[in-house]
């Protein structure tokens, strides 16, 4: 499956590109397109562009015939819808042909128009041959080819991936599975003879293991070991040509010397590529004889380097070999924390990249920069009536914004690194703005005193995510007409850097011109503008803003329909663009202490209010959509409750008929007139709901209005008085959000812990559980607390746990954003290691180690002259000491957290805590973009400290940007997960399919969401028994989850483990064992041995083991799940009855049958606690303990008969029988969640026909009251079919 994605800005304008950018569908996964079911098109039944949709999704491909020189013809399947530029890239990427860049298609003599559907050329069809034709080469052209081919002889090469460019990052699957498990799993299967099979674990993987080694995180890949094609291949210093040789042909030259150490000089011409007679000193740019002209540089060096032909052709057969999700870009970098010494090789693009023309502008478009504003503006503009145009506006949003935010990447690094000349240069180096490539860049510091009032710096450094989290609100809302900047967030060097997309002609306007709505002055001066009120009012329900009131300098009343400091400006391409976004969720008032303002008791108990670094402490999103949910329900629950005390009035005293009130729950109009609280409780709960335009913590107005200028809403916002009744309703509103985080979102979070329905296993899925449930971090000490004073603490050890490392990281985090200010480039690495020592080493006293070269002398010159950034003494860094170090990361978690970290050093935190300094380093690490030498480091020692500079590689930037969505394709996916839970397994696996061709036309062939998508198909491909279907769907999902989320994140780990059970139940047993081996080790290094989900991968272990008669081996592992299952489970929990079922059937193979009876015993007792003996657990435990006791009582009477009759003794035979696959198969099953009901043919005939039944009885019946509830329409549509 070949990807387009990185391929299309190589249109000549962006007029073109936008056009390719939205005509271009991304072709499906060939093998897909082929065994695609055909009933899966009716999967939008119910819209009414139906045929029109369908059409697109389910498009019928043909095949054609490719003649390329030199070549056999082959056939290629295309479809409809694809473009001709789409058959350059599947040339450039065969094996055969992928050494051709500069050709045209032609059919009949005809070329072809590149940026053509294939469906609008007359004559292609079915059959049709597409002759390659080598044509003339222009200086781009002969730049491509050169670059082509350089990928090509780096296809192999991890180091872009280590060094986190160009969207490569690494994957180790192919490692453990030997290379592709085959789209059919019908690998050659070592598996099979049990003999074969090495089990043995590697000592730091077994239970109890206290080593946690770091190199096995990136096993080393036999094909990365580099197959040298060439020694050098770079551009000659003769470029470029002189006149006299451009008029003969020349384009330009390269330098190239071959393994064999030959040194040649080559000439690009319009022609193609032949040897001159150049040397390093002289200039000859005569043909040498003979010339070997070729049309491909390929050609050219296989003939004069036998070495290179023998190379490249078997480096090509491995790339081709490779699984195309290994290859494939990314939508947006992966950094990887880790990373072995890579020898810097000698590449001419490479470094024609960091010093040409990719600093000023993109490559691809000769001669412009992007217009990023213009770009991402006119793709929110595109039709979006039907699912066509919805599926081509989304994948270009995406595709502009993927661009968008790496362009803003580069950028910010650029600034911060010193490559970008600042707009303002004569400010102070904190102060300056900068423009690079069209993006706008500005530092998190607090320019001339603009957050002054709201606490400074750490107001100007939490400002950009909360406008970042209201872009992403409003785009999310996506009114027409309403447009917000492109916005990405980066933190490099203890930098925070914002880039923002330009409104045209905002520089040469003053402020005070430009704003036509809004303040510029935080509410001194307020104007409003009737269309932005019209636009912003469409936004008022969803984002819960209430239109409100605000006094101007002139005592007038100014409505507006967000928060105050929200400004509008309508730019000069004549788009309302709204900005400054950064409160358009309501204040935290837990955060923000108000003169005479009492938090609810619930919020008092805590110790809120508390004092904040800064005053922008807003609620999140998720909390306000929670809030108003619950209030809603409390208002049904209340109406519900006084319509039946009215109606059991009205019963008794027989002044009405008594059906009158109960017409509906909200219709009751005489009950609200009868009863004053109704009526109350109705008004609140439709003021939430903004049933009427009004609503909860209204951010903005909210803010405002709720702290009447007494704190958040700067002092200059006043309110019109006859809003005060309002006001105080709106303030009591925030007070109550503020303590329903407090008192019913944390709990939630705890008990969803308790029972194990969340489940983080390091700090980026803890920080996303809170995320979820709308908690900010900033509560996390509050959160901790809860846990430490729940009765259930012993079950909760993991979390608590993740959270102290996460509590203890952050606040590093916070102290080495300062430290890192004051650090010059050249003593990089030497502050990063000195710091990462003072975090983690025992060594007591961590001595810097300044560069022991020239710098030196010279350094202590210009130490006081040479002020950056953040100011301060350039070394003051190197005096900083682990105790001290430790002493601010207690004070950080006490003033930022509001928790109290009893420890003096990092030995001290890992005692008492339970922490693993691998698991501190790794989320340090991640948080704030290091990159370390992959190698085993000794934190303990007490004599040397653990890091030397030499082991930090990299610092890379942490960026933070909005993700666009696939809306389409995310509603198929629910309605498939729905089906799938209502039972109906194939329509659902239809449904998620159809999702699946939706989300890769969206995003390409890598995102995320995919992974969640082709993990659903993989699991019902396997419920409905197509185990190599499973399986080939969970090797992609394994690729690329490592690929786009990383090679050890949780959700990765979860991806093995699903891998491995499909590979058992296919036979690969080896391959499942590696597998599951390869998770456990990972989640030791992620979260350390202690963690309830590490019992359900010990059993795993444990009875695949078992499956390969390994019993003392699966016994420990076995053994390991049973005590984790028992602590977090509980005792009597039936994961433990199950668990101790396990051990017991391993000691039954093993013929102890003692401790076998033992265990199933246990077993038993908690089946009849907890499901009674009537249950068919229990039975099925009752069964086999009687079958446990015969076998005992043989074992014994034949032990009685050698110890009587010695060898004479005739002895029957015991039956130790070896588990079955099968059995073995069905215990993983179980142990999974994965549970089949037997069926008969029969039964299958009267359920069927009972959902039909009652399938018709509801489209008859309810079938127009059920439209109406539905908040989903397509669930209700969809049709089932046969």
């Amino acid at each position: 499956c070949l990807c387009l994605w990185d391929v299309l800005p190589r249109a000549a304008s962006f007029q073109v590109y936008l056009i390719i950018l939205v005509q271009w569908q991304l072709p499906v996964h060939m093998e897909e397109a082929e065994s695609k079911q055909d009933g899966s098109g009716e999967a939008d039944g119910g819209e009414e562009s139906n045929e029109q949709e369908v059409i697109v999704i389910q498009d019928t491909g043909f095949t054609v015939k490719i003649q390329a020189p030199g070549t056999e013809p082959f056939d290629l399947q295309v479809s409809p819808q694809e473009m001709v530029q789409e058959i350059h890239q599947v040339m450039m990427d065969r094996e055969d042909t992928c050494h051709r860049t500069c050709f045209s298609l032609q059919l009949d003599g005809n070329v072809l128009d590149n940026f053509a559907e294939l469906k609008s050329i007359e004559g292609l069809q079915e059959g049709s041959l597409l002759k390659v034709v080598e044509e003339p080469y222009t200086v781009r052209e002969a730049r491509i080819h050169v670059r082509h081919i350089r990928d090509l002889l780096k296809s192999l090469d991890p180091s872009d991936a280590y060094n986190g460019v160009d969207c490569n990052s690494l994957s180790f699957l192919s490692i453990f599975t030997d290379g592709d498990l085959g789209d059919s799993g019908k690998r050659k299967k070592k598996g099979n003879e049990l003999e074969q099979i090495d089990c043995t674990p590697p000592e730091h993987i077994l239970p109890g293991s206290k080593e946690r080694p770091l190199v096995p995180l990136q096993p080393q890949n036999k094909d990365w070991k580099p197959m040298q094609c060439l020694k050098v291949l770079t551009m000659s210093g003769w470029n470029p040509p002189p006149g006299n040789r451009k008029m003969h042909g020349d384009l330009m030259y390269l330098y190239i010397v071959t393994v064999e150490e030959r040194h040649v000089s080559v000439t690009a011409s319009t022609r193609g590529f032949y040897l001159n007679q150049s040397t390093t000193y002289t200039f000859n740019p005569k043909p040498a004889n003979p010339s070997f002209l070729s049309h491909s540089l390929v050609e050219l060096l296989s003939q004069i380097s036998p070495a290179f032909k023998k190379n490249f052709t078997a480096l090509q057969k491995k790339r081709v070999q490779r699984h195309p999700f290994e290859r494939i870009a990314t939508p947006f970098q992966v950094y990887s924390w880790t990373a072995p010494q890579v020898d810097h090789a000698m590449d001419c693009v490479r470094a024609e990249d960091a010093y040409t023309s990719r600093l000023g502008y993109e490559e691809h478009i000769p001669g412009q920069t992007r217009d990023w504003n213009e770009e991402l503006q006119t793709t929110r503009e595109l039709a979006r009536k039907n699912l066509p145009e919805r599926l081509l506006r989304e994948r270009a949003i995406f595709k502009v914004h993927s661009d968008f935010a790496a362009a803003a990447t580069r950028g910010a690094m650029a600034v911060i690194d010193g490559n970008v000349m600042a707009i303002n240069p004569g400010e102070e180096t904190r102060m300056q703005m900068f423009i690079w490539n069209n993006i706008f860049f500005s530092l998190g510091f607090d320019v001339r005193d603009h957050y002054r009032e709201l606490g400074g710096d750490a107001a100007a450094h939490a400002a950009p995510t909360n406008d970042l989290n209201g872009v992403r609100a409003y785009g999310a809302v996506d009114v027409e007409g309403l447009y917000t900047l492109g916005t990405v967030v980066v933190d490099y060097r203890g930098y925070r850097v914002t880039a923002q997309s330009i409104i045209p002609g905002i520089l040469e306007r003053e402020q005070e011109q430009s704003v036509i709505y809004g303040s510029i002055d935080f509410g001194k001066t307020v104007v409003s503008h009737s269309k932005y009120l019209e636009l912003l009012e469409k936004t008022s329900r969803p984002l819960k803003v209430q239109r409100h009131g605000v006094l101007n300098e002139k005592n007038e009343t100014v409505e507006l329909c967000s928060s105050v400091e929200c400004k509008g400006i309508i730019g000069n391409d004549g788009r309302h663009y709204i900005l400054d976004l950064l409160r358009t969720f309501p204040p935290d008032l837990n955060f923000l202490p108000v003169e005479g303002e009492e938090l609810p008791p619930e919020s008092q108990r805590q110790g809120f209010p508390r004092q904040h670094r800064h005053r922008l402490a807003c609620l999140r999103q998720e909390l306000i959509e929670a809030f108003v949910e619950h209030r809603y329900l409390l208002f049904m629950k209340m109406a519900a409750l006084q319509l039946m005390q009215q109606k059991a009035n009205k019963d008794t005293n027989k002044t009405s008929s008594s059906d009158a009130p109960c017409k509906s729950l909200l219709e009751g109009k005489e009950a609200e007139e009868s009863i004053p609280e109704l009526a109350q409780a109705k008004e609140l709960a439709e003021s939430l709901v903004a049933e009427d335009g009004s609503v909860t913590g209204d951010p903005r107005g909210c803010k405002h209005k709720g702290d009447i200028g007494c704190c958040v809403a700067p002092p200059g916002v006043r309110f019109p008085e006859d809003s005060a009744e309002d006001v105080q309703k709106q303030k009591q509103l925030l007070k109550d959000a503020a303590a329903f985080l407090v008192s019913c979102q944390i709990p939630s979070l705890v008990k969803d812990c308790l029972d194990h329905s969340a489940l983080p296993m390091d700090g980026a899925t803890l920080t996303e559980a809170l995320h979820q449930r709308g908690i900010n971090v900033r509560y996390l000490g509050t959160v901790l607390e809860f846990v430490d004073k729940t009765p259930a603490k012993a079950q909760l050890e993991h979390f608590y746990r993740i959270g102290i490392s996460e509590l203890i990281t952050r606040c590093a985090k916070h102290i080495f954003k300062t430290y890192l200010q004051g650090v010059e480039l050249s003593a990089l690495s030497a502050a990063v290691s000195h710091f990462l020592n003072c975090f983690l080493s025992s060594f007591p006293d961590a001595v810097a180690h300044l560069p022991p070269d020239e710098l030196v002398s010279r350094r202590k010159n210009r130490k006081r002259r040479n002020r950056v950034p953040g100011g301060g003494d350039n070394t003051a860094w190197a005096s900083l000491t682990p105790s001290e170090l430790w002493k601010n990361i207690a004070s950080e978690a006490q003033s930022y957290y509001h928790f109290t970290i009893q420890c003096e050093s990092v030995d001290q935190a890992v005692e008492k805590y339970g922490l693993q300094k691998i698991t501190l380093l790794r989320e340090i690490s991640i948080k704030t973009g290091i990159q370390i030498l992959i190698k085993e480091y000794n934190y303990d020692s007490r004599h040397k400290p653990t890091f030397t500079e030499e082991d930090i590689l990299n610092i890379f930037p942490v960026v933070k940007h909005v993700n666009p969505k696939a809306s389409d394709a995310f509603h198929f996916f629910q309605s498939g997960q729905a089906k799938v839970q209502q039972g109906f397994l194939k329509e659902g696996c239809e449904l998620i399919n159809e999702a699946l061709n939706l989300f890769n036309n969206v995003y390409g062939a890598m995102h995320v969401e995919i992974c969640a998508c082709l993990r659903l198909l993989a699991r019902l491909n396997y419920i409905m028994g197509d185990h190599p279907e499973a399986l080939s769907n969970q090797q992609k999902a394994v690729l690329m989850s490592e690929r786009v989320l990383g090679i050890e994140h949780p959700n990765t780990i979860q991806e093995y483990m699903h891998l491995a059970l499909y590979c058992f139940a296919n036979g690969q047993l080896s391959t499942a064992l590696k597998l599951l081996y390869r998770a456990r080790y990972l989640m030791l290094l992620v979260c350390g041995e202690d963690h309830p989900e590490m019992a359900l991968l010990d059993s795993n272990i444990g009875l695949v083991l078992h499956g390969v008669m390994e019993y003392d081996l699966s016994l420990r592992f076995l053994e390991n799940a049973l005590a984790i299952n028992t602590k977090y489970h509980g005792p009597r929990s039936l994961k433990v009855a199950l668990s101790h079922h396990l051990v017991a059937r391993v000691y039954e193979s093993k013929a102890e049958f003692r401790s076998a009876l033992q265990h199933e015993k246990e077993g038993y007792t908690i089946y009849k606690n907890q499901v009674g003996e009537a249950h068919e657990k229990t039975k099925e435990s009752s069964e086999y303990l009687k079958y446990l006791t015969q076998q005992a009582v043989a074992l014994q009477r034949t032990m009685n008969e050698i110890y009587k009759n010695g060898s004479n003794a005739s002895i029957m035979p015991l039956k130790f029988t070896a588990p079955s696959m099968a059995s073995v198969l069905e215990q993983l099953n179980i142990i999974n969640g994965i549970i089949f009901i037997p069926l008969s043919q029969k039964d299958l005939e009267n359920l069927k026909a009972e959902v039909q039944r009652r399938q018709q009885l509801q489209e008859s019946g309810k079938i127009e009251e059920h439209i109406e509830d539905s908040p989903m329409e397509l669930e209700d549509k969809i049709p089932i079919d046969d």
